[in-house]
């Protein structure tokens, strides 16, 4: 990368630095896809000692990218003296996965996680003492309880309601689920629940592709909410699956994605190939912030015009970068281009126009 390009990007990372990046994308309000399920479902009462252990087998299993864990050493400690003083606590809720034995957890990560701690006798780092509970129990570490007090903790009882999609032959009810029982003051974006919900190989190619440092340039510090990984997910839904979109487009990324769940590495290196050759392009030809008309990202601008790259790229590489520039500055004025991305950007229609604009712009750049 050139010094003028390292100078633009430590300058753009400066300023968003304490910010969460702003994308425009208006098929975040989409209304949901009609679908109804057949669920079957059930509960199941857990003594504590056995969910820890499945907890440290993987059984029962917290994806790398849930809501990470926020719980204070206090809150922590509370919960654990609830169990001790004979108190209810509230369930659990885990879907079965198909065709294996692991439960995923929906609900209750906070309270298991704080389980698993405990009995592993570490909390961030430290030894894991109570604090500020009854003084019976202040500052006792899981092997400093009385044996009557440790008996009971094992013993305390969880209800756990257990759920499995039968209808449709998908799993789609556990985005759902996880939507609806997660959205409390700070609401779950789509891609933290299809991090959560449809957590496999995909996801885990997600995350590192998003490390590249030519999209870091484009797209700026990593998102908390992870939009920079769903408009990776963006362009590959479209580059390969375009001629089946149907809306909404949240449940088109999400097929895509069930889809891949456990891509094999071939078709991700074909993946991660795709979108590093095109987003290196589009930095070199396009400059440090591209694919924005206004001052934010646009994400209809940017998966349009990254298909249309790539469609370009595979006639050979491209060695007149001015015309690309040209090409792009003249497809974001064109009336039909701009009618496509500026709203209504998951119609069918307007998807197909500003596809077809965008691949007939870099067509004969050479």
């Amino acid at each position: 990368m050139n010094s003028t390009l390292q100078a633009d990007q430590q300058s753009a990372d400066s300023a968003l630095a304490e910010e969460e990046v702003v994308v425009d994308d208006d098929t975040e309000g989409e209304s949901e896809a009609n679908v109804t399920f057949s669920i079957s479902s059930y509960g199941a009462d857990y003594p504590v000692d056995t969910l820890v252990t499945r907890l440290r087998k993987g059984a029962f299993f917290v994806p790398p990218f849930q809501r990470a864990y926020v719980w204070s050493l206090p809150q922590a400690s509370r919960f654990i003296e609830s169990l001790l003083l004979g108190l209810p606590v509230p369930g659990i809720f885990v879907a079965k996965e198909s065709g294996t034995s692991k439960h995923l957890i929906i609900d209750g990560q906070q309270r298991l996680k704080t389980l698993q701690f405990y009995f592993d006798k570490k909390f961030q780092g430290k030894d894991f003492r109570l604090k500020d509970v009854d003084e019976r129990w202040r500052g006792k570490t899981i092997d400093g309880l009385a044996f009557d007090d440790r008996q009971r903790l094992e013993d305390s009882i969880i209800h756990a309601t257990v759920f499995k999609q039968e209808d449709p032959d998908d799993d789609r009810s556990i985005y759902f689920v996880f939507e609806r029982l997660n959205t409390g003051a700070s609401k779950l974006h789509p891609q933290e629940i299809r991090s959560c919900a449809s957590y496999g190989n995909f996801i885990d190619f997600l995350r590192k592709t998003n490390e590249d440092h030519g999209w870091r340039t484009v797209f700026g510090p990593q998102s908390k909410r992870q939009k920079d990984q769903e408009l990776i997910l963006r362009f590959l839904a479209f580059l390969y699956d375009e001629p089946n979109y149907q809306r909404p487009m949240r449940e088109f990324l999400n097929r895509f994605i069930r889809k891949h769940r456990d891509i094999e590495d071939t078709l991700a290196c074909k993946f991660r190939n795709a979108f590093l050759e095109t987003i290196s392009v589009a930095v070199q030809a396009l400059g440090s912030r591209p694919f924005r008309p206004s001052r934010n990202l646009n994400a209809a601008v940017f998966d349009s015009v990254m298909v249309g790259l790539y469609t370009r790229l595979q006639k050979g590489s491209l060695q007149n970068l001015s015309q690309v520039k040209a090409a792009y500055d003249g497809l974001l004025i064109d009336n039909r281009f701009r009618s496509a991305y500026q709203m209504g950007t998951a119609v069918p229609e307007n998807v197909r126009s500003r596809f077809e604009l965008a691949r007939q712009a870099f067509k004969d750049v050479t």
